[in-house]
């Protein structure tokens, strides 16, 4: 079992490695603003998510459910410990990436949106009524 274990460890960290360059890829497209690269990292990160999810699925089918540190103690392998650790390391290294693709987007649409404003503004003009409150005269 912990062949097998460390096989499907190893695959898993192969597919994390894919989701952390999709999202590389998707981070350089949102630095030069290139629309189109971004459209096409949406299905190549989708893809790497479901293989993920595969690979966890068979990870949680040989460990049937357990805490991975348990397993590991009890097993007291080396190799599956470090690709443990591999894995969590990735992990991290994945979260941190989205997070900051997503970061980068939002501020992208705050500017946007903004300049929108600046470029359109508001048509109707406001105006204060006898008991002081706002109101639109358009209205």
């Amino acid at each position: 079992m912990i062949e097998e274990l460390n096989m499907v460890m190893v695959q898993e960290t192969d597919t994390l490695k894919n989701l952390l360059l999709e999202l590389e890829e998707q981070h350089r497209c949102i630095i030069v603003n290139d629309i189109f690269g971004l459209e096409s990292c949406v299905n190549k990160v989708k893809i790497a998510n479901k293989n993920i999810a595969y690979m966890e699925v068979e990870r949680r089918k040989l460990t049937e459910n357990r805490p991975m540190m348990e397993i590991i103690d009890e097993a007291k392998d080396a190799e599956l410990l470090n690709n443990y650790h591999k894995i969590k390391q990735l992990l991290h290294e994945v979260v941190l990436q989205k997070d900051t693709n997503e970061l980068l987007l939002r501020q992208g649409l705050s500017f946007t949106n903004r300049i929108l404003n600046v470029l359109n503004p508001a048509k109707e003009t406001a105006t204060y009524n006898s008991y002081g409150k706002v109101k639109n005269s358009m209205r």
